[in-house]
């Protein structure tokens, strides 16, 4: 099978095309059925803006833990002229939902990647919240996306020794994630629906956050086309 011309044109615009990639070398097959197959279908089909692709793409390919191609992807992300700031928030806005020593992993790849293309390390400051009213601010990113009777029918109906959680969901998940700059509200969203399909086995986290990308007018057709 040949390198289809459409495939090919992408993938050089969006990633420097192949000879740049091992596989290309080592396993020629396997690599040009993935690019026409990525390229020429999956991203034809998603329809996306370069930015969003990117986005969409590092966040699935952090979660699963995909090192070696989060790194190519990173050279396309600069290349594309995606700013600093905006890749570090796709990385610090999986850690409820992959773990700090996960992200930890991704931040370091990320941080020797913008060492060797001389890109600053320590970035503007993106956070929006205190200590004394980041769980206000959490409470009320939640009622934006969920609603306020849904997230107060939570809270009421949570057992009492599980409480704690609610607050931490609030403070932390909400609180010094969500209300951050760099990344909108309606994006950040839509990432953390990336990072739960992707880690899969989270089915009932996946249908809430299906619901909050709607509420946050992502239409069916905006997902199908994220999964794609």
């Amino acid at each position: 099978m040949q390198l289809r011309q459409k495939a090919r044109e992408i993938f050089e615009k969006l990633l420097g095309g192949a000879k740049k990639d091992q596989l290309f070398a080592s396993d020629k097959e396997y690599f040009i059925n993935h690019i026409n197959f990525t390229f020429d279908e999956s991203f034809i089909k998603a329809n996306l803006d370069t930015q969003k692709y990117f986005l969409i793409t590092l966040a699935s390919t952090l979660a699963v833990g995909g090192k070696i191609e989060f790194k190519a992807l990173l050279q396309g992300v600069i290349k594309n002229d995606i700013s600093p700031i905006v890749i570090k928030e796709v990385i610090y806005q999986a850690t409820p939902y992959v773990g700090f020593a996960r992200v930890c992993d991704f931040l370091s790849l990320c941080n020797k990647v913008f060492k060797k293309l001389n890109i600053a390390l320590v970035l503007t400051p993106q956070g929006t919240t205190t200590q004394e009213n980041r769980k206000i601010k959490g409470r009320e990113i939640q009622n934006a996306i969920f609603s306020e009777a849904n997230i107060t029918k939570m809270i009421e109906t949570t057992p009492e020794d599980k409480a704690f959680i609610n607050d931490f969901l609030s403070a932390n998940c909400f609180g010094d994630y969500y209300t951050r700059m760099g990344l909108d509200l309606k994006t950040r969203e839509l990432l953390t629906l990336v990072y739960l399909i992707s880690l899969g086995g989270l089915e009932n986290q996946v249908k809430a956050h299906i619901q909050g990308n709607l509420n946050m007018e992502q239409s069916r057709k905006d997902l199908l086309n994220i999964i794609a």
